[in-house]
Order: structure tokens, then sequence, then C-alpha cells
């Protein structure tokens, strides 16, 4: 921050202003205050301004910025604005009590347009709706902004065109989660648009209309698309946690088989290493063998060379002939020996090797019995894939079934609806009949009957709000148990998942739960049903109330004598109220397929986490069969190595035997 200050100062003495002491001290104070800028109440001049416009380019030594009460002007307003575009800091920004107007409502959606780093704007106690091509140029930014989620606009003189072009922008924009609109003058108009355009915003949260003289009927609505929009967002943060949780498991899964097929893998390279290093040995004893052979070769080839010379010392002296015979039979004496040793060391030597290769054999059989194993393990968890996906199977035929229930009272719902407003038709024809052909019968009792009549239709429209409210709250009670069945069914799913790393005993205790959950599910489908048949009860009384009413309605219709004027201003005021009804009809009826629409989307969802559960299990597989394969080769290949040590064995046998029978010794011992 003092950084930040030095550059102010800096800016304005290159502009040829001193800087505002204000400020500065506010810049001081600001120091120990991390991350805020509060210049509140601060009469800012235009250099100060554009020096701190120009300093808000790029990065800022702190998050929020209060410019409240600062008595802007319009040029410094656009200057602060131009260098808040391309900052990436600054993430609350208040203006309000500036009176901005049309370039502060152009340079706000500048800003709106190009920046990417403020999540909260106040305004409140400006005069941005008063002009209204800037008005809409600041929607048209709000409309493309992505990243703002808070908005004040208190006491901004905002009228039902402001809020026309402000419902365009909510149209567009998705990441405005909050909008204060109080104590401005949208009207019965601007509600209606910011209520039609929350049917496309499904991200808004919070809308303030207090004090805009908007009527109550569109508040609630607006109160329950609000709500519309945070259980939609609930529901998708739930799916979102449950996709992260399925992933993690997934993955911790996927370690698990890599740490047993890496734990495989070194047990096979010790093998082969033992393997090796038993056949260095090996190879190391048949050299020591070798060399052995040529040492008694080389005595051999001496000794012959020494049977030369004696033999023709015997043709030079045959008296020495006697004391050379005895030498040579000392000498023939001493190579047997040496002989017998050579030969039970070649005796040990093929004990050490086939006691070698018996522990080869018994590790290969130990290998094979872990393979075994392994293949037990990969049946054992095919089948509970297989029971997985039965009961995924169940679970979906059970949610088909409620839905389809639903749907069918849905549809007797539009149908009853219907009927009353045939029948109250042909009753309002029938009214307007008898009141023709007996109009100019009856004088008397007029005021009588002109009050019985005011009670009458008061005493109608209560029970007619009171068979509204009873419709509205079956319906929530059908909303709150489909909610129910579906967070049950995220409930199966999740313990369906953990049910897969544990035994077989809880997996029945686990199905024992699904199953009570499922009549759980089915009483609660009977209670509805239950439900609905005592409404269809109470409108039928309801009906036969009515047509009581309707026969006394004709016997006080044949007491009118005259005032057919009043009776005319009468019959327009039901109509007007009867098409008030059959719009508010027709919104509960839009709301209707707003959650059909809302159901919909839960199914399609369900089948994209159905897919990619499969899809899951498939890849699952196919490591499956990698390992198998894997297993298949690396036993081809310990049984190769068993047959080329077989045959190694063999042939060196064979020929440490040939070398034997064709040496001298071999023969001379044949001779013997």
């Amino acid at each position: 921050m003092e950084q930040f200050r030095r550059e102010y100062s800096r800016l304005c003495a290159a502009a040829g202003a001193a800087p505002q002491e204000a400020v500065l001290r506010r810049l001081r104070e600001s120091g120990g205050v991390r991350g805020r800028l509060d210049l509140a109440a601060q009469s800012l001049s235009l250099q100060t301004c554009s020096a701190l416009g120009r300093l808000l380019h790029g990065a800022a030594p702190f998050v929020a910025l209060a410019l409240g009460d600062c008595d802007l002007s319009e040029e410094g307003v656009r200057l602060l604005l131009h260098g808040l575009c391309s900052n990436t800091t600054v993430k609350s920004l208040d203006l309000k009590g500036n009176n901005l107007r049309t370039v502060g409502a152009e340079a706000l959606g500048k800003l709106l347009r190009h920046n990417k780093s403020i999540r909260s704007l106040t305004l409140e106690w400006n005069s941005l709706g008063m002009w209204e091509e800037g008005f809409s140029f600041f929607c048209q930014g709000l409309g493309a902004n992505k990243f703002l989620q808070q908005l004040d606009l208190r006491n901004n003189q905002i009228n039902h065109q402001g809020a026309g072009e402000l419902a365009m922008a909510l149209t567009q924009n998705s990441s405005l989660q909050e909008l204060d609109l109080r104590w401005n003058n949208i009207g019965l108009l601007g509600g209606r648009a910011l209520l039609n355009c929350l049917h496309s915003n499904k991200t808004l949260k919070r809308l303030e209309l207090a004090g805009n003289n908007v009527p109550g009927d569109i508040l609630k609505a607006v109160e329950q698309a609000l709500d519309h929009n945070q259980d939609r967002e609930t529901i998708l943060s739930e799916a979102q946690n449950q996709v992260y949780i399925l992933n993690k498991e997934v993955l911790s899964l996927k370690d698990e088989k890599n740490k047993q097929f890496m734990d495989f893998v070194d047990t096979v390279d010790k093998q082969k290493e033992e393997k090796a290093r038993s056949e260095r040995m090996s190879a190391a004893r048949v050299s020591q063998l070798q060399e052995a052979l040529n040492e008694q070769h080389s005595i051999t080839n001496s000794l012959k060379a020494k049977l030369q010379m004696t033999e023709a010392a015997l043709v030079l002296s045959e008296q020495k002939v006697h004391n050379l015979g005895e030498l040579l039979n000392a000498m023939k004496q001493e190579q047997t020996s040496v002989a017998e040793c050579h030969f039970r060391e070649l005796q040990q030597q093929k004990q050490e090797s086939a006691h070698r290769e018996g522990k080869l054999l018994h590790d290969l059989s130990a290998a094979s019995e872990k393979n075994l194993l392994l293949r037990n393990q990969v049946d054992e968890l095919e089948r509970k894939c297989k029971v997985q996906q039965d009961q995924l199977f169940q679970v979906k035929e059970d949610l088909t079934n409620t839905a389809a229930e639903l749907k069918l009272r849905a549809v007797q719902a539009e149908e009853h609806l219907e009927m009353e407003k045939r029948r109250f038709k042909q009753s309002l024809e029938d009214m307007e009949s008898l009141r023709v052909k007996e109009v100019d019968r009856m004088t008397q009792h007029i005021e009588a009957s002109e009050s019985s009549m005011h009670d009458r239709i008061q005493r109608l429209e209560a029970i007619k709000i009171s068979l509204e409210e009873e419709l509205s709250q079956v319906k929530a009670a059908a909303l709150m148990e489909r909610g129910q069945a579906e967070q049950e069914l995220i409930k199966v799913r999740s313990q369906a998942r953990l049910e897969e790393q544990q035994r077989l005993e809880h997996l029945k205790e686990k199905l024992r739960l699904m199953t009570e959950s499922r009549d759980e599910a089915q009483n609660c489908c009977l209670k509805q049903k239950e439900m609905v048949a005592e409404a269809q009860a109470k409108a039928k009384q309801l009906s036969l109330h009515t047509d009581g009413l309707r026969r006394r309605m004709e016997e006080l219709q044949q007491d009118l004598d005259s005032k057919e004027e009043e009776k005319v201003t009468e019959v327009n005021k039901v109509k007007v109220e009867l098409q008030e009804q059959i719009g508010h009809l027709e919104a509960e009826r839009a709301a209707q397929d707003g959650l059909r629409e809302k159901i919909a989307a839960l199914e399609r969802q369900l089948k994209a986490l159905s897919s990619n559960h499969r899809e899951a299990l498939l890849d699952k597989e196919g490591e499956i069969s990698l390992l198998l394969e894997k297993l298949r080769m690396k036993e081809a290949e310990i049984s190769r190595l068993r047959e080329e040590e077989a045959q190694r064995a063999s042939f060196l046998q064979n020929a440490i035997m040939a070398y034997v029978q064709g040496s001298p010794l071999g023969t001379h011992s044949s001779r013997k």
C-alpha cells in the first residue's frame, strides 16, 4: 500500500496537481487493513480519479474498493471505471450515492463487459434508470458478464421499461445470484417481465422487489421461481458430490488393482531373480567341474609321457622293470582313488541340482495357487457386479412406475379442472338466459336479494380459495414425496456403491434395507393415492354444494325484477374475476409444466449416472481380462523356462557322461 501511495503522489505531480491530503490519509490508514481501500465520503477531484484509474490497471494491493458518496463527476467516473476494466484483484466495488447518469451507466456497462474479477457491485442511490439509452447499455454489459454474483440497484429510478431491459439481460446472464431492486418504480409490467425471465435464468437465488408497486401474486410467483432455482442448485450440487464420490471410489479400486498387480509382478520378478541366481550358481559349478576335468586331463597326459619314458627305459635296461611296474601300480591306484572322488562329487552335485529343482517346483505350485486365488476373487467381483446391476434395474423400474403414477394423477387433475370450467361456463350461460327471461317479472325484495347475493358470492370465493389452497397443498405434498423418493434412491445408490467393498454378509443386510426402503416408497405412494382420493371426495362434496347453491341462485333470480344495469355490472365483475382465476390456473399449469421438465432433467441425469457406472464396470472387466492374459503369459514363460532348464540339465548330464566315458580314466575303469 505504501508503494501505491507513492505512485499516486508521483502521478499527481506529473499531472501538475497536488495530491489530495484526504486520499493520502486514507491510504496510510488502510495500510494496516489488509485488502480494502475506503475512500467513502471523500470529494475526489478529476486529477485524483485519473491517477487512481491509471494505478488500477492490472493488479492492485487490495480486493475491495469503497467510493460511496464521493460526488464523482461524469468524466471522473469514466476514468476510474476505465482503469478497473483490466484490473484482476478487486472483487468488491461500492459506488453508492454518486448520482451516476448516462456516461456513468455506459462506463459501468463497459466495465461489466471486460472485467473478470468483480463479484459484488453496489450502485445504491444513483440515477441509472432515468436515461433509457445509458441503462440499456448497462444491461447489455450485465448480460455479457459471466463473473458478477451480487448487484445492488436500490433507489435508481428504474421504471417498467428499465425492468424489461434488465430482464433481457438476466436471460443471458449465468452468474448473478443476488439482485436488489428495492425502492424503484418497476410496477406491474416490470414485475411480469422479471417473472418471465426467471423461467430461463436458473442461477438467481435472491431478488428483492419491495417498494416497487408490484402485485402480491407476482411477488409470490417470483419467490416460487427463486425457490425452484435454489432447489435445482442443491440437486446439482448433490449430483456433483455423488459423481465425485463415485470417481473417488473407482480410482481407489483402480489403485488397489494396480497394487495387487504390482505385487504379483514383484513376486514374479523375485522368482526370476532367484532362478537367474541358481542358473549362475550352476554355471559356476559346471565351470569348476570343467577346470577339474582339464586338470585331470593334463595329469593323464603327463602320465602318458612318463609311460613312454619308462617303456624306453625298459628297452635300455631290463633291470628297472620291476621298480617301474611298482611305480605304475601306485600311480594307477592314485588315479582310481581320484576318479572315485570325482564320481562322488558328481553325485553330490546331481543331488543338489535335484533338490533345487524340487524347490523351484514348490515355488511354481505356490504361484499357481496364488493365481487360483486371484481368479476366485475376480469371479466374486463379477458376481457382485451382477447383483448390483440387478438392484439398479429394480430401482429404475420403481422410478418409472412412480413417474407414470404421478403423470396419471396430473392428467386426472387437469381433466377435473377442465370439467369444473365447463360446468361453470354452462352455469353462467344458464344464469344469463334466466336473467333475460325473468328481468320484467320481479320488482320487490331487490335490496335483500342483492345483499344475499353478495354474501353468497363472498362465500363462494372463500370456498374457491380454500379449494385452491388444498390443491396447492396436495401438489406440495406430491413434490415432497417425489423429493423423498429421489433422496431415498440416492441413498440406495451410495449404499450399493459402498457394498462393493464389503463381504457377502453386508450385501445381504443392505439388500434387506433396500427392500424396506422400497416398501416405504410403496407406502408413500399408497398415502399419496389416499390423499388424492380424499381430495376427489372433497371436490365431489364441493360440487354438490355448488349445485345446491346454483339451485338457490335460480330461485333468487326468479325474485329479481329490475335494475338491469346493476346486474350487468355485477355479471361483468364476475367475468373479470373468472378471467383472473383462469389466469391463476394457467400459471399453475405452467408451474406444473416446469416441474415436469425438472423431472425429465432428473431422469436424464439418472440415465447419465447409470451409463457412467456401466462404463466404469466395463473398464474394470477389461482390466481384469488384461490381468488374466498377463497371468497366462507369465505361466507360459515359467513353463518354457522350466523346459529349458530341464533340457540344459539333460544336456549337461549327457555331456559329462560322454566326457567321462571318452576320457582315459573312463576306459581304464571300464577295463578294470
